[in-house]
């Protein structure tokens, strides 16, 4: 037999097979038959692995684990779209391209996937790089598991260079079958196929991806060497001839009063759907009056997203129960009869307070409308009156905490009912889950799992506890190994590096949010600063009112909060405000600097903190206000923009350099010089 001969062959019937099943919706193999296929290649490979292919269908199965993601720099900025929620959004929309464009305007829609935006490169035909849309301009590197999506391709003929954008998602059927799976093994429910497939996606372990049955559309043609399209209707049926999935659905509209008509049908059919969509995507059909019409910093003028009202549906409310916030609020929830709204199960929703429940006469037992807020956190938006039965029970708001037992009160002038315990095992939870945030502290893998359990195995009884913890103390937790405790033990450590600002917000002052927990930082030198700070200097600070300040000075008179200051600082916490060693140089005071290209030495978060630290602005477009372009390998078309317009640019070196110096005029100086 020839082997090379018989894995190009298999390979072939593979991935026939594939999109027939995964793109076509039509197998004409049973499972059984695709599967006898499958393995006959897999040992060919392993037996002959010099003949395994680089679009082999093997790789679909997931590879070896990641220690994290590379970042990818987008060479097409990734533009999200602004949005509309109504047909005269839509006219309005219209008229704005009309005004631009001399001539008839066609449009195409096509649904708006709720999942996550991906772009995929093609190299010579063969799948290269596939990466998160991310900010726009830096995504991440999660080429393995979109490997494992079988309705992308690995290999498209012709050779092409090209790259395409599409929407990641889960089928519904499948999303349902992998709950049942995440229930049956005690593993968390995903909300909605959106996070499941967001989750799946950036999953360090592409075996795990390969299991969790991803789909991806593809929406656009982002790049290819030789543009020969008119339209994008044509651009998208070149992309379903090369065996993309494209939406069969999408349609090309004479005019909006058309667009609104078709958009109409779908509003009402989308449950129809064997996928979620939370919208329509309206686009400009010629591509040339796209070039045209142009982009604005954040989105394409040609283009635009109408969202879907918010979908309600009818339930029962089984009960009320309480939740004890970080602050100490006590939240009604209502437990609902499970119900599918905007594509996921509610079977909870928030009251918000006691007054909401009085205002909208809320009962036990009642039928109610709830609905989605923007598609994402249920509420109950009404009570149907019409059949309630002599069942309904009012509900009162508990005078203990249903955590500690301790007293309840209402604050005069405020709507929430608080438990007046500090040490309410519910309000430390809660502070520490905000303490270890993303906005926080940023703590990675210290979720509310992890916190649940320490504090159930008396590991940590305050947010300064956690500084305290070993490795051994992780290890015999439950689903924590050796690595993982390890790379928490790290994460811990590293975020005792953390600007004072975001200490400040993690300790959860009152009324004190990120922004003003900056504002605190960039005016103190150090913790003891603000501690010592009297009511009127504080009120002194821009955007600082008379509630903040005594928030901060009643929080910093409590003697437990001053111990927990001392503990952070016995064991290194960084109490001192980064910024304000620097406030004696900034050397790029008032400048605008734009980022681009690929940094070999640098991250780029890095770079934009280092840059803010002198007194500079990262911007993301280049114009005639910019300063300096900061330009990486492969920088495209910002490169090209600074150089016609005449700005400087500088590569790493130089900017090594410039941060060394120590006026702004000797950075004016050096920049002269090196152009």
């Amino acid at each position: 037999m020839d082997i090379k001969k018989r894995v190009q062959e298999i390979t072939e019937i593979i991935n026939y097979h594939n999109h027939k099943y995964y793109v076509e919706d039509d197998p004409e193999i049973d499972d059984y038959d695709y599967d006898m296929l499958m393995n006959e290649l897999i040992d060919i490979e392993k037996k002959y692995p010099e003949y395994k292919r680089e679009d082999s269908p093997t790789q679909r199965v997931g590879g070896a684990v990641l220690d994290k993601f590379e970042q990818v720099v987008h060479k097409t900025p990734m533009l999200s779209l602004s949005n509309a929620f109504s047909g005269n959004d839509l006219r309005d929309f219209d008229n704005r391209i009309k005004g631009v464009v001399n001539s008839d305007v066609e449009y195409v829609v096509e649904f708006k996937i709720d999942g996550l935006s991906a772009v995929i490169t093609y190299e010579n035909g063969v799948l290269k790089i596939g990466a998160t849309r991310g900010d726009g301009s830096v995504g991440e590197n999660v080429t393995k598991n979109l490997k494992t999506v079988k309705s992308i391709p690995m290999k498209i003929s012709g050779n092409l260079n090209l790259q395409v954008r599409g929407e990641v998602f889960i089928p519904k059927d499948k999303f349902e079958k992998l709950n049942k799976y995440q229930e049956e093994n005690g593993l968390n429910l995903f909300a909605n196929p959106r996070n499941a497939a967001a989750g799946s996606l950036r999953q360090l372990d592409s075996k795990i991806a390969a299991k969790r049955h991803l789909d991806m559309f593809v929406f656009n043609l982002e790049g290819i060497d030789e543009d020969k399209f008119k339209t994008h209707s044509e651009s998208l049926e070149f992309l379903k001839e090369l065996g993309f999935k494209v939406s069969s659905n999408y349609k090309v509209c004479k005019n909006i009063e058309e667009v609104i008509e078709f958009i109409n049908y779908w509003t009402e059919h989308r449950s129809e759907l064997k996928f979620d969509i939370d919208g329509m995507v309206i686009k400009v059909n010629d591509l040339k009056q796209r070039e045209e019409l142009g982009n604005t910093t954040k989105s394409p003028r040609w283009a635009i997203a109408y969202k879907f009202p918010a979908e309600k549906k009818k339930t029962k409310l089984l009960d009320i129960i309480i939740q004890v916030g970080r602050t100490g609020n006590l939240t009604p929830t209502a437990l609902l009869e499970p119900v599918q709204v905007a594509g996921s199960i509610v079977s909870r929703a928030t009251l918000h307070n006691e007054d909401y429940i009085k205002q909208k006469d809320i009962k036990i037992k009642d039928t109610v409308i709830i609905q989605k807020a923007g598609d994402v956190i249920p509420e109950v938006v009404e009570v149907v009156k019409e059949e309630r039965d002599g069942t309904q029970v009012e509900f009162k708001m508990p005078d203990e905490c249903p955590e500690c037992g301790f007293e309840t009160s209402r604050l005069e002038g405020e709507a929430a009912v608080k438990c007046m315990n500090i040490s309410c095992p519910a309000q430390i939870r809660r502070g520490i889950i905000h303490f270890v945030s993303r906005d926080a502290m940023n703590i990675d893998g210290l979720g509310e799992r992890i916190v649940t359990l320490l504090l159930k195995e008396n590991l940590i009884k305050d947010i300064a506890d956690i500084y305290y913890l070993k490795k051994e103390d992780l290890v015999s937790l439950e689903r924590m190994g050796e690595k993982s405790s390890q790379n928490l033990i790290e994460a811990i450590q590293k975020s005792k590096e953390n600007d004072l600002s975001r200490l400040v917000f993690g300790l959860g002052i009152k009324y004190i949010g990120s922004k003003g927990a900056k504002i605190l930082a960039g005016n103190f030198d150090d913790i003891y600063k603000i501690i010592e700070a009297e009511k009127e200097d504080l009120i002194q600070l821009e955007e600082f009112g008379e509630i903040m300040a005594d928030s901060v000075v009643d929080f910093f008179n409590n003697d437990k909060n001053l111990e927990l200051i001392e503990k952070f600082k016995s064991v290194n916490v960084n109490l001192k405000s980064l910024k304000s060693e620097s406030n004696e140089v900034k050397i790029f005071d008032g400048m605008k600097i734009v980022l681009t290209g690929t940094l070999d030495k640098y991250k780029r978060n890095d770079v934009k903190e280092i840059i803010e630290k002198f007194g500079g602005k990262v911007t993301g477009s280049v114009s005639k206000s910019t300063n300096i372009v900061f330009a990486g390998r492969e920088a495209g078309s910002k490169l090209d923009k600074a150089n016609s317009l005449g700005i400087k640019v500088i590569d790493e070196n130089t900017f090594d350099e410039i941060i060394k110096l120590s006026s702004k005029e000797e950075v004016q100086k050096h920049l002269d010089m090196s152009n």
